[in-house]
């Protein structure tokens, strides 16, 4: 079966084209360094022509909340147009849990956006939201520096391996068309300052961790709900501690 992987040559992409290889199928990755571009619509017809299911795991190159809006906007509408001319029979994309949750992150509001054009494009679709990735706590403990200090809210997450979501996206895609939203998240909970000061001490980073309820996480106040999953989400078997662990060597 021929796969389009939308966003293929990326962290989560790669893997994908990978692990659908493995099992068998034609799975192709596309992105503008394989000459597919959904901005400008670039080789796009002709790489989804003849694909049977089409995974949008493409990322926004920049962070600008109206710019983050225009590239999931303007890359959905182009792509789900390819498809429904194509005679794509079913459209997987990777979304973010809680991303309803949080209006004042300019990223989340985007994939809202992009999950409502996918639901009015009447193109059988699985959308799967999974948490935060192990790869990204980093990212979530620079943001939040101010000076030598990271003021984080102690508010639960509960983080995936980006191997489990891969995991996860390859066995959706394979499936028939869910019709609607899935989730998959990691398989502990933990808060989210305690989360960084674990990253912090493997990684030998001296920077102190200060839990604050009123610390905003990319523009909103958290609770043990923003960042968590559902009822019944899928779970990764990958432990955050294991991670950490080959990460660093240990």
């Amino acid at each position: 079966m021929k796969i389009v992987v939308i966003g293929g040559t990326g962290l989560i992409g790669s893997k994908l084209v990978k692990t659908l290889r493995e099992r068998g199928h034609d799975a192709r990755a596309a992105s503008p360094k394989t000459g597919v571009d959904t901005i400008t619509r670039e080789g796009l017809a002709q790489a989804i022509d003849g694909a049977a299911v089409v995974v949008d795991v493409a990322n926004a190159p920049v962070w600008e909340d109206k710019a983050v809006l225009d590239f999931f906007e303007t890359s959905g509408r182009n792509l789900l147009a390819a498809e429904a001319a194509a005679g794509v029979r079913h459209h997987v994309a990777l979304s973010i849990v809680g991303s309803e949750r949080l209006p004042g992150n300019g990223y989340f509001r985007a994939k809202v956006a992009q999950e409502s054009l996918i639901k009015a494009s009447g193109i059988p679709h699985t959308i799967l939201r999974a948490t935060q990735f192990f790869e990204f706590v980093g990212g979530i403990a620079q943001s939040a520096t101010v000076g030598g200090e990271i003021r984080l809210s102690p508010a639960l997450i509960q983080p995936i391996a980006s191997d489990d979501v891969v995991a996860a996206l390859a066995d959706v895609t394979l499936a028939p068309p869910a019709g609607g939203t899935l989730e998959v998240a990691g398989p502990e909970a933990i808060p989210l300052d305690e989360l960084v000061r674990r990253f912090l001490l493997a990684t030998k980073d001296a920077r102190k961790v200060v839990p604050d309820i009123h610390a905003r996480y990319f523009g909103d106040v958290l609770d043990d709900q923003s960042l968590t999953p559902g009822r019944n989400p899928r779970l990764g078997a990958i432990r955050f501690e294991d991670w950490l662990g080959r990460q660093t060597g240990r």
